[in-house]
């Protein structure tokens, strides 16, 4: 996906119908010149509703539709019949998306199975016809109940994307060029930090036909999560994915000081994103010779040696070293509930 086409926020002006009045019919007919209320019951305003479909990976065919309207519902008429309902105005939304309260920013639902539906505005409700009103004392009731006004609401609609791996890492980490080479996806990859400006999803094919989601989240920098930088807008993707994949690349200055950064980043928006499975991955090993990269490797389990530590990777993704062991890793990590890593 382009920065062009990827859309993970929009606001949205919704108004469902209004009901359809009750009618106050009093039956005649050629055998009957002065019969009871027959008067039929209004019908419901069109909902807004917001449908699941799976087809859908941005919120850009919502962009430029700010103000949705539904239908009336119909009248109430004679013999008892009631009025049509107003007809629903459904909004296909990728899975992930969140509906938000406009004034107070109060999710009021999710969207995360294919189909499922969630009314976010309901329509009125029809009028009662005058037949609702006969009594003893009143037999032939000359009124009817109008139809309930529709509700004109702001929503928010807002995309977290849905994947089982989501990469998180400075700029320029590697990130692009490795979901490029283990999947079909085609990200924008540059020599330049932030070349990533949208998130990025790619299917990664593992063993016996089997394969996962993962997800390319734009570069976070040291205080992403108080407004810095481009990544405080994308924290949320990270939020939906299963397990994380962190990306240091091998000539960081200080890959476990780089790796902290992150997690603190991540601490600060959410806490709970730490107790998320992760992976710390070290990209770009090719630029390490043999005794570099023991070197590396003897430093850093130095360093988690009296913790609970993440699994650690080395890979490269121009020559495909150690790929296999990342896509074993993560298979192995999305399979296994237990989590409890202390660093």
């Amino acid at each position: 996906m382009s920065d062009s086409n990827f859309v993970d926020y929009v606001k949205i002006c919704c108004r469902s119908g209004k009901g359809g009045a009750g009618s106050a019919h009093l039956h005649r007919s050629k055998l009957t010149a002065k019969g009871g209320p027959d008067g039929g019951d209004g019908g419901r305003g069109g909902h807004i509703i917001v449908r699941g479909n799976k087809q859908f990976w941005t919120l850009i065919h919502l962009k430029y539709r700010k103000h949705v309207i539904a239908v009336e519902g119909g009248m109430g008429a004679s013999q008892r019949m009631t009025g049509a309902e107003g007809k629903d105005e459904i909004l296909e939304v990728p899975l992930g998306t969140i509906i938000r309260d406009a004034e107070t920013g109060e999710i009021e639902g999710e969207i995360t199975e294919e189909g499922e539906e969630k009314i976010i505005v309901p329509g009125g409700r029809g009028g009662l016809g005058n037949d609702h009103f006969k009594s003893s004392t009143n037999q032939t009731p000359r009124f009817a109940q109008p139809g309930e006004e529709g509700r004109n609401e702001w929503k928010i609609l807002e995309l977290k994307l849905l994947a089982d791996v989501g990469l998180v890492g400075f700029p320029n980490a590697g990130k692009s060029t490795l979901l490029s080479v283990v999947s079909a996806a085609k990200p924008e990859i540059a020599n330049y930090p932030f070349t990533t400006l949208v998130p990025n999803l790619g299917i990664i094919k593992y063993r016996d036909y089997q394969s996962f989601v993962m997800a390319d989240i734009p570069g976070i920098i040291e205080g992403a999560s108080e407004g810095k930088g481009l990544g405080i807008r994308f924290l949320r993707h990270i939020e939906r994915n299963s397990s994380l994949l962190f990306l240091v690349a091998a000539d960081s200055d200080d890959i476990i000081k780089e790796y902290k950064i992150l997690l603190n980043e991540l601490d600060l928006y959410n806490p709970e994103l730490l107790h998320k499975k992760r992976i710390l991955a070290v990209s770009k090993c090719d630029l390490m010779d043999a005794e570099l990269l023991a070197e590396l490797k003897k430093d850093i389990n130095k360093r988690f040696k009296e913790k609970k530590a993440v699994p650690v990777v080395y890979f490269s993704s121009q020559t495909g070293q150690g790929l296999i062991e990342l896509k074993d890793e993560l298979w192995k990590q999305l399979n296994n509930k237990d989590n409890g890593f202390d660093y």
